[in-house]
């Protein structure tokens, strides 16, 4: 299964050229860089580990992506993520968000169903991957 979230979720993986570029285009709109990570990609959780403090006061993309490449060393089994968020609101606003890394294998999700009352049907998503403990999942060992 091919895990689809993000921006750019529908293209091939980007190369890093690619991700330097989404990069330059988030500080070129003074919009702060984040790198975050999860061994849990369910749709629902939107609360990844976050890799370090976001990025401020960035001109050029290098800083960021030497954080990308220190972040996937330590975490070579996870997904890796970039969000650019927008203040330009008041608030904390997400403008961009792609994945940057995934598992060599991605074990996908089922789909449960629940009968309740008056012929109503309910359904949810249950990850495989997180059959197994954090930190073990997709075949490694937590760091």
């Amino acid at each position: 299964m091919y895990l689809r979230q993000g921006t750019f979720s529908h293209l091939p993986e980007l190369t890093d050229a690619e991700i330097g570029a989404q990069v330059r285009y988030a500080l070129l709109n003074n919009w702060p860089v984040s790198i975050e990570y999860t061994d849990d990609p369910h749709p629902r959780n939107v609360y990844w580990e976050m890799w370090g403090l976001p990025l401020f006061d960035l001109d050029e993309p290098d800083g960021v992506l030497a954080e990308i490449d220190a972040c996937r060393a330590t975490f070579p089994r996870h997904y890796i993520r970039v969000a650019a968020y927008d203040a330009s609101y008041g608030r904390q606003t997400t403008a961009l968000s792609f994945l940057v890394q995934r598992p060599a294998d991605e074990p996908g999700f089922r789909l449960a169903r629940t009968d309740s009352d008056d012929r109503r049907q309910h359904y949810a998503l249950h990850a495989y991957a997180t059959d197994t403990r954090p930190g073990e999942r997709y075949g490694g060992r937590a760091p």
